[in-house]
């Protein structure tokens, strides 16, 4: 009987190389993409002036000086000019990111968890459960989401926490739809009715099988409500059912320029730019996001 001795040590590795996951290759992907990285990047200078803008700007951003008001831009001690009261709008833009990323990020996160769950919850169980959860967020798409905003604001009061309220409320439909799309596909698929044919509780199925492949989809999609986030956040703030004064806040630092707008409109317009570019630039990370994960299986 012939015998043959391999050597196991130079025998070709063909085949074996592990394929890359698949939140690896949205990492890739997402990588590859760079005005998705430039997006990214602009948020992170966002994130690093609201954790540290206190300590870097050039002057104390409430000190107000009725004798150097609306002084132009490129003015000695006011890089970016002064303000109605004479304050360095430099600093006040720089202390203003704070409040304004967390009025804007706050009600979408907030709304991403209640709407999740309420869009899962709704989307697992089907039949008349289904039904009753989604005819009722079904409601509040018939009210536009600024009007809607407005309305519960100066229903429960001007201020920030109010404010968060209702914006979390307006935001908390569109994430539930989304939720009860995905989830109600991913329920008749053949791993979800392998789980349930092996005897596992609904809880178990949930948490296990499908988490994991909703969270992706509605996070890409709550990323796209931080802008309009922002937007409706400093509406509120011009229609005074927002942040109030003196706090530093994007919305509400253009209802007070509103006076100096044929005076210095360079001015007046720089808090609707920084509204502007922030929003711009979560739109497209959002865009980026999306892509990334469009991945076919």
């Amino acid at each position: 009987m012939l015998s043959i001795s391999v050597d196991p040590t130079k025998v070709p590795d063909i085949g074996l190389e592990r394929s890359p996951g698949y939140w690896q290759t949205v990492g890739r992907r997402l990588l590859r993409d760079k005005v998705a990285i430039g997006a990214g990047l602009v948020i992170l200078g966002l994130f690093v002036l609201a954790v540290f803008g206190s300590w870097l700007t050039p002057s104390d951003p409430y000190t107000a000086s009725m004798l150097n008001r609306l002084k132009p831009i490129g003015t000695e001690g006011y890089p970016l000019g002064s303000d109605e009261l004479g304050r360095d709008m430099l600093s006040r833009l720089m202390v203003g990111t704070r409040l304004s990323l967390f009025m804007g990020i706050t009600p979408v996160i907030c709304a991403f968890v209640i709407g999740s769950v309420i869009g899962i919850i709704a989307g697992y169980a089907g039949g008349l459960t289904n039904t009753l959860i989604m005819r009722t967020i079904d409601v509040f798409y018939a009210f536009p989401s600024v009007l809607l905003a407005i309305a519960l604001s100066g229903a429960l009061g001007a201020g920030i926490t109010n404010s968060l309220i209702s914006l979390t409320i307006v935001f908390i439909p569109p994430l539930a739809r989304v939720a009860e799309s995905v989830t109600t596909q991913l329920r008749g698929r053949d791993f979800v009715e392998a789980a349930r044919a092996s005897g596992a509780d609904a809880l178990t199925i949930v948490r296990v099988h499908v988490l994991g492949n909703v969270l992706g989809p509605i996070f890409v999609y709550a990323t796209s409500l931080i802008a309009v986030s922002m937007i409706l956040a400093s509406g509120l703030s011009f229609l005074g059912l927002g942040v109030k004064p003196p706090e530093p806040e994007w919305g509400l630092m253009l209802n007070t320029l509103r006076t100096a707008l044929y005076v210095q409109p360079w001015i007046a317009a720089l808090p609707g730019v920084m509204i502007f570019i922030t929003s711009i630039a979560f739109n497209l990370l959002s865009d980026g996001l999306r892509s990334a994960m469009e991945i076919k299986q």
